[in-house]
């Protein structure tokens, strides 16, 4: 029996370039390709949790408009268990525009938010259903923080485990940590939460303990290359981070998030979780685009080559 995720989270239409390095301001250079695509941190999640091996029902608002059309399509497409769109005409659908440059394929996101944040209290009421029967919800913070606190409180009151994706960052209290269960920060956006710089193992872990005192109960941040850091009040591991050939590191969160949630929906403990969603991540990588294409066979095959980690 495959366990339950719902997402509850952002869709953006994304139009990213290809470049040999990224532009100086002011100037205009040449991509060497481009793409439109699905995006969208909840949508990029909720398929990397599907592909990752869990049922899944995605909600998310879109406008009415080109790009939501192209939304709609995008996500009859996905293959989802369910899809509930909430949609309006007030704002336009949510578009990011991204930079991917380098041998590392790092990239620059500039975000329109538009129809994401703007869920409404009755949008959400309608979706308890969806969120009641879910084994695991996953938010994140491309959307108003009345709707993910909302969610986050239904959710809890179903006992549900909950795990925020503090992406991209906005600031958030104490309240809407004690409705979480797992908190999964890069290091950016442990610093904006913490003040704390990470630069080591050692200052991962100082940061890790600021945000166990703010009242997050198990952490896990993420670092890229370096690997992550799996943190509950008593104990500490670190999990490793994958070979991959980048191409595209746009979705490599996104995709480590839908994973870890779909392992922990399937039973597995949130360090076999991690250990999983590192993998995964790892091949999200080597493709273009942050809708996440990767499988669980691939997974499965990348942890292989790291297999004296022992995932108990």
């Amino acid at each position: 029996m495959k366990g339950k995720v719902c997402v509850f989270g952002s869709f953006n239409l994304d139009i990213t370039a290809i470049l040999d390095r990224f532009p100086m301001p002011g100037e205009s250079l040449v991509a060497k390709s481009s793409k439109i695509s699905a995006g969208g941190k909840g949508a990029n999640q909720a398929t990397a949790a599907l592909r990752a091996g869990a049922n899944v029902h995605y909600i998310g608002k879109i406008g009415e408009d080109d790009f939501g059309c192209f939304a709609r399509r995008h996500l009859k497409k996905v293959g989802f268990n369910a899809v509930t769109i909430l949609s309006s005409s007030e704002r336009a659908t949510g578009n990011a525009l991204i930079y991917v440059a380098g041998e590392n394929a790092e990239n620059m996101i500039s975000v329109d938010p538009g129809t994401n944040m703007i869920v409404t209290k009755e949008e959400i009421e309608k979706c308890e259903p969806a969120i009641k029967c879910a084994d695991v919800v996953l938010v994140q913070l491309e959307n108003n923080l009345s709707a993910i606190t909302q969610v986050l409180a239904i959710a809890k009151e179903n006992n549900a485990f909950t795990i925020l994706n503090p992406a991209p960052f906005q600031k958030i209290d104490s309240e809407l940590l004690s409705k979480v269960d797992l908190l999964t920060p890069s290091e950016t956006e442990t610093f904006l939460l913490t003040g704390q710089k990470i630069t080591d193992k050692a200052s991962a872990e100082h940061a890790a303990d600021c945000l166990h005192q703010k009242g997050a109960r198990k952490i896990i941040i993420t670092m890229g290359a370096k690997g992550s850091l799996l943190s509950e009040p008593c104990s500490k591991i670190w999990i490793p981070c994958f070979p991959a050939n980048p191409i595209d590191t746009t979705g490599a969160g996104d995709a480590f998030n839908g994973a870890l949630a779909a392992q922990i929906a399937n039973g597995n403990s949130i360090k076999q979780a991690a250990i999983f969603g590192s993998a995964f991540a790892a091949v999200s990588v080597e493709y273009i685009g942050a809708a996440c294409t990767t499988t669980y066979e691939q997974a499965i095959e990348r942890m292989s080559l790291l297999s004296d980690i022992s995932t108990n």
